[in-house]
């Protein structure tokens, strides 16, 4: 293969892995012609939280502290049911405080590994931990990239966001363990080596890191101090972390923000938008629908401009992960990792993801629908 072709496919790669990226960046730049840009439309603090969020998460990967969470779990016999529910519940209640994407990065791999080990076939297991990681991290302002956003923009107090967010992920959490259930049981003989934890030291560094970030996440210290903290720590102990860390999706942020104030500072476009999302139930099945196709992130920093049914939105987006594969884009993680040695169909992963996030759906949209109403 010569460098030409190589450099093709790499581009190639490059394209399909960052669309959402690319989308957003000449979404900014075609619209900058139209409107003239302003830098008070980024929201720096998003972007701030984001960063430390992505460093500190990065650090504890990299130290196989969450394989080893996972891994030690797992260390006796079990059922398969068993192996089921530990893996669907450290996705969920991990996907809280890692985000869904690095819960699934996680834990996915091993839910392959078992299912090697114990000859069983994982796609409905991994379908499970998907749905899983969408609904557990809709709990947490930190658990996605939508929920930081519009806990940021619409400056929510935590009573507010919990209001909202606690009692859908406890009805999504009785659904899952009720799916989960109806998995047949048997008895399985699996051997999983235990993973050594790497520099211990530098995992409770990374850990009271983490405390500060959540901190400033939550209002009790200033992002501005957390920011420099942990840059000049990381600067001091690991600075190849910072080699790392996903930058992409700083700037698909940084994109739709410049895109959306463009478009904001039309009238005609304003006014377009809004009219769409005049109430709270509108507001809520637009984010859904729209999340079905561009993905709940740029969902969420489309609308949340035009609307103040920030309870609708949050409802809206978080389900909108559901379904679609592009409705989240950490569906896509699990989606590579399940079809990728061949055993698994991606048009039967697929169907099944679409089936189980349905019967989710047919209790969560009622759901969410009352709650709103209600809460």
């Amino acid at each position: 293969m010569n460098l030409n072709t190589l450099d093709k496919q790499r581009v190639k790669d490059f394209c399909k892995k960052e669309i959402i990226l690319l989308i957003a960046v000449v979404l900014s730049i075609i619209t900058s012609f139209i409107s003239h840009p302003k830098l008070s439309y980024i929201n720096f603090k998003v972007l701030i939280l984001l960063f430390n969020l992505m460093v500190v998460v990065t650090a504890l990967k990299s130290f196989k502290f969450l394989d080893y969470i996972g891994t030690s779990l797992l260390h006796k016999d079990k059922s398969l049911r068993s192996i089921y529910l530990i893996m669907i519940c450290l996705t969920f209640f991990s996907s809280m405080l890692i985000t869904d994407d690095v819960a699934l990065i996680t834990f996915v791999p091993i839910s392959l590994i078992l299912a090697k080990k114990a000859n069983f076939n994982p796609m409905k297991l991994i379908v499970l931990q998907t749905i899983s990681a969408i609904l557990g991290c809709s709990l947490t302002p930190m658990g996605s990239s939508q929920n930081l956003y519009i806990y940021t923009h619409f400056n929510l107090t935590d009573k507010q966001f919990f209001g909202v967010t606690i009692p859908i992920t406890i009805i999504a959490f009785i659904v899952l363990l009720m799916l989960t259930c109806t998995q047949k049981n048997r008895k399985l003989s699996v051997t999983i080596h235990e993973v050594k934890v790497e520099k211990k030291s530098m995992i409770v560094i990374y850990i009271i890191l983490f405390l500060i970030v959540l901190g400033s996440v939550f209002h009790l210290v200033n992002y501005k101090i957390a920011f420099a903290i942990v840059i000049i720590v990381t600067l001091i102990i690991d600075r190849k972390l910072f080699l790392h860390i996903d930058y992409s999706l700083i700037i698909t942020f940084t994109a739709f923000f410049i895109f959306i104030g463009n478009i904001s500072a039309i009238p005609e476009v304003k006014r377009l938008i809004s009219g769409f999302l005049v109430s709270d139930l509108h507001t809520y099945f637009i984010a859904l629908g729209i999340s079905q196709f561009i993905s709940n992130v740029p969902a969420t920093l489309l609308l949340a401009p035009f609307t103040h049914n920030y309870k609708a939105l949050i409802y809206g987006v978080n389900n909108g992960g559901l379904f679609s594969l592009i409705g989240s884009m950490a569906s896509i993680i699990s989606y590579k990792f399940a079809i990728a040695n061949g055993e698994i169909k991606s048009f039967d992963y697929i169907k099944t993801f679409a089936f189980y996030s349905l019967m989710i759906l047919i209790v969560l949209i009622p759901a969410s629908i009352i709650l709103i109403k209600v809460i």
